[in-house]
């Protein structure tokens, strides 16, 4: 293409100058001629023109490729960095989870053991009655509430887990865990309504 431009605009600059130096301006055809070299040589330059303007388009589609080429590869980069970018805040969010999973059954073992410590506490006094003293604040709400709902007339395990622990019956952790709070908490809530 390059070759081709440069051919044509030598010839259209040859043919403008040769009839100037080379013809003899004796002769008869000497202006038809120059004439005639004159057209050739304008047309040599318009198709030079021509050529020059294609490989500028040429050019200018080359560059809107690489470009769009190279916006492509941004985009890539930056939809993979995305991606990767997701993966690691779901396998944090998936390692919070476990931490979440392990605090809730450290809180569960630790109501466990509570519970064990209690059962343990528990003493006879000299009377044979069962010492309060080691029950905790919440825990003698509980009784307290269990009591009065006795003295309404609900005495129905199910309805009193309810009610105190906010728990229905079920096969759930915190089901077993209200049950087995309130089965410790039973000779109490008797020795009270035994001795109130």
């Amino acid at each position: 293409m390059h070759l081709k431009l440069f051919v044509l605009s030598a010839s259209s600059v040859m043919l403008w100058l040769a009839p100037l130096t080379a013809l003899d301006k004796r002769l008869d055809v000497h202006k038809a001629l120059q004439g005639v070299s004159l057209t050739a040589a304008i047309a040599c330059a318009v198709t030079a023109g021509n050529i020059a303007r294609e490989q500028a388009e040429q050019n200018d589609i080359e560059k809107i490729k690489t470009r769009a080429i190279t916006a492509d590869v941004v985009d890539e980069i930056a939809t993979s960095a995305y991606v990767s970018q997701q993966q690691r805040q779901q396998e944090a969010e998936q390692i919070l989870a476990t931490d979440e999973r392990i605090d809730e059954q450290d809180a569960e073992l630790n109501s466990i053991k509570e519970s064990l410590e209690l059962l343990l506490n528990q003493t006879y006094s000299d009377s044979g009655s069962l010492a309060v003293v080691n029950l905790s604040p919440r825990q003698r709400e509980q009784i307290e509430l269990i009591l009065q709902f006795h003295a309404k007339g609900i005495s129905g395990k199910n309805k009193i887990l309810k009610e105190v622990w906010g728990v229905s019956a079920g096969s759930s952790q915190a089901y077993r865990n209200a049950k087995a709070e309130y089965e410790y908490l039973m000779p109490f809530i008797k020795e009270e309504e035994g001795g109130g």
